[in-house]
């Protein structure tokens, strides 16, 4: 009997370590940031539909979230610096990323290949909820520079600012309404958390 390896090759995402060039005070996989990124997406589509009034379907964005980084289980996590050096380096990485994407696909029955592959290559997105998705994904190294900083590790204060100022650049109204409503209590202890307020 034939098998499929497709989600056991996925489910090796907590073995990727991302910010590898960087030392970090706790260590975060890749599987982390895959279902942070997922979280953050479906309330930035919520907000998208209750706030600002744009059509996106939320739990759509959000699996896609889970799989946005899948090549990167057999490419490996690419530093952001290394990444967008210049643009040949680019171009190469992101061709690299597709045959990936297009082996993992190749790992499933045959009959799941293309309800999956619109995930896995994030081709299942509008172009306004690929912008949303974006905007979690960098959300999610936001907040991830933030614990690190607070936790005394200087080594992530440039790519905080960094971080800020590519949500900045985004001009994403939803993004801008989570940092400003939301991310602030990513500071607050958890006592601060639980009491909450209107």
């Amino acid at each position: 009997m034939k098998t499929y390896p497709f989600n056991a090759l996925v489910s090796r995402m907590k073995y990727i370590r991302r910010w590898s060039l960087m030392h970090a005070a706790r260590p975060e996989t890749l599987s982390e940031h895959t279902a942070e990124t997922a979280i953050l997406a479906h309330t930035l589509c919520l907000i998208a539909q209750q706030v600002t009034g744009t059509p996106v379907r939320p739990e759509t964005v959000a699996v896609a979230a889970l799989y946005h980084d899948a090549p990167e289980i057999l490419t490996g996590d690419m530093p952001t610096p290394v990444k967008y050096k210049n643009e040949r380096i680019h171009t190469a990485y992101k061709a690299l990323e597709t045959e990936s994407a297009v082996a993992m696909l190749g790992l499933l029955p045959p009959a799941l290949r293309q309800p999956m592959a619109g995930y896995v290559t994030g081709r299942t997105l509008t172009e306004a909820e690929s912008r949303l998705l974006k905007a979690a994904d960098r959300l999610s190294a936001l907040i991830k520079c933030i614990e690190e900083v607070q936790a005394g590790n200087r080594e992530f204060a440039a790519a905080l600012e960094q971080q800020k100022g590519a949500l900045a650049a985004m001009h994403c109204p939803e993004a801008d309404y989570f940092l400003e409503r939301m991310l602030p209590c990513y500071s607050q202890n958890l006592d601060e958390l639980t009491r909450g307020e209107d």
